[in-house]
């Protein structure tokens, strides 16, 4: 595969930019999957590290991994299939369905994160702790800066 040389980022190319790393960072998570033996999209991955902090709404899981909710269901719907979430109702709110990591989701869930994190390490890599903090703080700052929250 033929690479194109990295060039300097002007103020009207950093939208590109931002694209950019997050396809390199999707395409990169679903290669470190796709060599851990999961079959997992980024979307999958995404929905898994949400669930792994506890059951979530069909509606904050599409919110969090910014698909509609008609998508979300598909996705789902694979999910379950693989014997990976399980949907249950939730004892709040009698028409709401919780989903949750089965004991097998749990298992895998732990496999995956460490890909993630190999992608992350990756990602930062030649940079020392300050760095990616720096980074991270300038990355969050931006976002903040473009959020329609306190218009």
């Amino acid at each position: 595969m033929k690479t194109l040389p990295v060039t300097a980022c002007s103020g009207s190319s950093l939208g590109l930019l931002f694209r950019q790393v997050r396809d390199a960072m999707w395409a990169r998570m679903e290669h470190e999957l796709a060599d851990a033996g999961h079959e997992l999209t980024f979307s999958q991955y995404i929905s898994l590290k949400m669930l792994s902090s506890g059951p979530a709404g069909v509606t904050d899981l599409a919110r969090f991994a910014e698909l509609n909710p008609g998508a979300m269901t598909r996705l789902l719907d694979k999910l379950e299939a693989r014997g990976i979430v399980a949907r249950t109702a939730d004892p709040a709110d009698r028409r709401g369905i919780n989903i949750h990591l089965t004991p097998a989701g749990q298992a895998m869930w732990l496999d995956v994160n460490q890909c993630g994190q190999r992608v992350l390490d990756r990602a930062m890599q030649g940079m020392d702790a300050a760095q990616r903090e720096l980074l991270t703080r300038m990355l969050e700052q931006v976002r903040d800066n473009l959020s329609f929250s306190d218009t």
